[in-house]
């Protein structure tokens, strides 16, 4: 279980810093910072993967509630096509710390890749399952994408969207398939390039 260790050895206020949504073939991507108090730590943190829905979202309420600060950031998929994934996912990263009410002197940012972000950086391999702060940022990040996901599947019927939220599922595949993409799918991603090719929506020198 994640624990405190990382962000007492750091100088403070320090930030967990974590992404949702890299790997989908639709939608943005997402990002969590969190800034936790120490003395009110929500119960049952953990990387927001092994969490269910249903827990993750009675979590977000009580890091909202309990923590000193918190934000969260994202990167649209015209951003994603410009910038590319990982810089998107940057973007999304630096979004986030700079929505916290409190400006952190060290932030723990999940993964091995150190994004400019407006204070001193510390990467942790795996940190949601290490740190505190960095699983509480993956929650925020998490649920606030599924959470947009689902409202796309109002405003873009038919992909399932509100269930897979924009990853690979057959539904999703035969959606495109009969649809084609819509407006937040990420048309550089190959499954959707290779589909936009198949329907003759793209030329290939």
């Amino acid at each position: 279980m994640p624990d405190m260790l990382l962000e007492m050895a750091c100088p403070g206020p320090v930030c967990g810093v974590d992404e949702a949504g890299r790997g989908p073939w639709a939608g943005p991507v997402s990002a969590g910072a969190v800034i936790l108090d120490p003395a009110r730590l929500p119960a049952g943190l953990d990387d927001s993967k092994k969490l269910t829905a249903k827990a993750r979202a009675a979590l977000e309420l009580e890091i909202k509630d309990k923590a000193l600060a918190w934000g969260v950031g994202l990167a649209s998929v015209e951003e994603i096509e410009e910038l590319n994934i990982l810089q998107a996912t940057g973007l999304a990263m630096r979004r986030a710390v700079e929505a916290l009410a409190i400006t952190p002197a060290f932030a723990l940012v999940d993964g091995n890749y150190r994004f400019k972000l407006p204070c001193e950086i510390k990467t942790v391999v795996k940190g949601d399952s290490i740190s505190s702060s960095i699983a509480a940022a993956s929650i925020l990040a998490k649920v606030a994408r599924d959470r947009l996901m689902t409202e796309m599947d109002t405003v873009y019927p038919g992909y399932g969207f509100a269930a897979h939220k924009g990853y690979h599922a057959q539904v999703h595949v035969e959606a495109l398939r009969t649809l084609g993409p819509c407006a937040i799918h990420r048309r550089s991603w190959e499954p959707v390039r290779l589909l936009l090719i198949e329907r003759g929506e793209l030329v290939v020198d």
